[in-house]
């Protein structure tokens, strides 16, 4: 890394929390921090969507995958269109009708504020989870980069300075200061990712597109009879990635806010619908870098390398192999990856805290000033918050992006389940929902953490992309059953009007 290479860096660490505030201006209500008083163009939404939904494990780890295998990743993009294209005409509408704020307000006026509070505190649990992956996997290089320093810097450090800068324009500016970074810092990463593979590609032997067509690298669909326990065997990838987009654009408080900002609701199912296409592609760019990559090194395991983790891949490559310049710009787009996923979670975790749980359990009516002094404090709070959980997760060898997959779909499917039970059991009520709700929390933990299957003699766990479709099933299930107690159009007495009447 050379000089030019750090002033890139510096620029951008210190011009973007100035450019958010300024950009967002002053925040004059709580909605204006909640949702940009629903005023956000939905091409801007589209991109902060896919800013924040890939961001860093896209950049750093999706290209890894390829290395490590071949490109039928690409699958779980096409599920995940699938699965926008219905969050945009069935859940969407509800949100907007209600006039909500939070994504679980819709649980909370069907069933009760115990189970919105049920569903906020499930959201803030796995948000720290699977964004600390997000948060660890953007230490990865900058811990390479200072390397070539002679810097051995922790992890822990370089993690608390990163969240460092997002949380200055995001307890400023809000969600608009949020949005726009986000359309900026996208463009930033793929900009350079693009740079960075024609670059590669130049470095590379004649015949080696050829070669990676010969090895596999290109395969695309993968019939494997093995559904159950293969991460991306087609119908697993499609079906699995379609109620994972569902879920995580539909009942996850991160996307939902972002589609709620939007002026109105058509405008809102542009935005989520246009962010699977720019997905799909943004996916298959950082799946050519991978086989791209596995060519240059001449498919090496990462570790005979002197690599720490096989995420280090692209990383290492960046420092010591870009010109002067591109490799600034490279580690630039990474810490803005990482920095638009991280102030949105911080915004969306200081909104669900407010909204969801402290309102409704303290039971005091605020006043529009005093709802925007509390979100900010605890935009404040999460970040540290933030750091003690992203600390969790550097001594991982899987790829990041799988590892963050495999977390959120812990509760991904008890969520959507709860919408489901909603929507479409009439009888439930919100005692049935808890418990369905819980127990489908346990069901996946039970699967994932304690069920085998033998395949071809091996002993193998239920392929993560099922894990939200089986919470889904078990929450239905049990919450249906459950309803069967109750007198058919029977309203529940035990919950305000609002709430028998949704």
């Amino acid at each position: 890394m050379r000089a030019l290479d750090l002033a890139i860096i510096v620029v951008f660490l210190v011009g973007t929390p100035l450019l958010g505030i300024a950009i967002a201006g002053k925040q004059q209500s709580s909605s204006d921090y909640f949702v940009g008083s629903r005023k956000v163009p939905w091409w801007a939404v589209t991109f902060s969507v896919v800013a924040t939904e890939t961001s860093t494990l896209t950049v750093i780890s999706v290209p890894t995958v390829a290395y490590l295998g071949n490109i039928t990743y690409l699958q779980l993009a096409i599920g995940y269109l699938i699965g926008r294209v219905l969050v945009a005409f069935v859940l969407l509408p509800k949100y907007y009708a209600g006039d909500l704020v939070s994504a679980y307000g819709f649980l909370g006026k069907r069933f009760g504020s115990s189970m919105q509070g049920t569903a906020s505190v499930t959201f803030l649990v796995t948000r720290l989870l699977a964004d600390g992956v997000r948060l660890f996997a953007t230490a990865i290089p900058v811990k390479v980069m200072l390397a070539v320093f002679g810097v051995d810097a922790p992890y822990w450090i370089i993690v608390a300075a990163i969240a460092l800068m997002a949380v200055i324009y995001t307890t400023l500016g809000g969600i608009k200061a949020v949005i726009w970074i986000d359309v900026i810092q996208m463009g930033i990463y793929v900009l350079g990712a693009v740079f960075a593979l024609v670059i590669l590609t130049g470095k590379l032997p004649d015949g080696w597109l050829g070669a990676a067509f010969d090895a596999g690298k290109f395969q695309l669909f993968d019939f494997s009879s093995d559904v159950v326990t293969s991460h991306y065997a087609f119908i697993t990838a499609v079906v699995g990635g379609a109620l994972f987009a569902m879920a995580s654009h539909g009942a996850d408080q991160l996307m939902v806010q972002r589609l709620l900002a939007c002026r109105n609701v058509k405008e809102s199912q542009k935005a989520i619908i246009a962010s699977g296409v720019v997905v799909f592609f943004q996916f298959a760019l950082f799946l050519v870098v991978g086989t791209a990559l596995w060519s240059f090194y001449k498919g090496l395991a990462p570790a005979d390398m002197g690599m720490e983790a096989s995420d280090e891949l692209f990383p290492t490559f960046i420092v010591n192999e870009l010109p002067s310049g591109l490799s600034g710009l490279l580690v630039a787009g990474i810490l803005a990856a990482a920095m638009s996923t991280i102030s949105s979670s911080l915004n969306s975790l200081s909104t669900s805290t407010v909204s969801d749980l402290y309102q409704r359990f303290s039971k005091r009516k605020l006043a529009d000033s005093a709802i925007l002094k509390h979100a900010r404090v605890w935009t404040v709070v999460w970040a540290f918050v933030f750091i003690g959980f992203a600390s969790l997760f550097t001594t991982t060898e899987q790829p990041v992006v799988e590892l963050g997959l495999s977390i959120a779909s812990y509760t991904y499917g008890a969520l959507l389940g709860a919408f489901f039970l909603g929507m479409l059991v009439k009888r439930a009520r919100e005692a049935d929902a808890i418990v369905a709700f819980l127990s489908t929390v346990v069901v996946v933990a039970v699967f994932i953490l304690g069920v085998e299957f033998t395949v071809d003699g091996e002993q193998k766990t239920l392929a993560f992309p099922w894990y939200v479709p089986l919470g889904v099933i078990v929450s239905l299930v049990v919450g249906g059953l459950l309803s069967l107690r109750h007198p058919k159009d029977t309203p529940d007495p035990t919950q305000p009007e609002q709430a028998r009447a949704a």
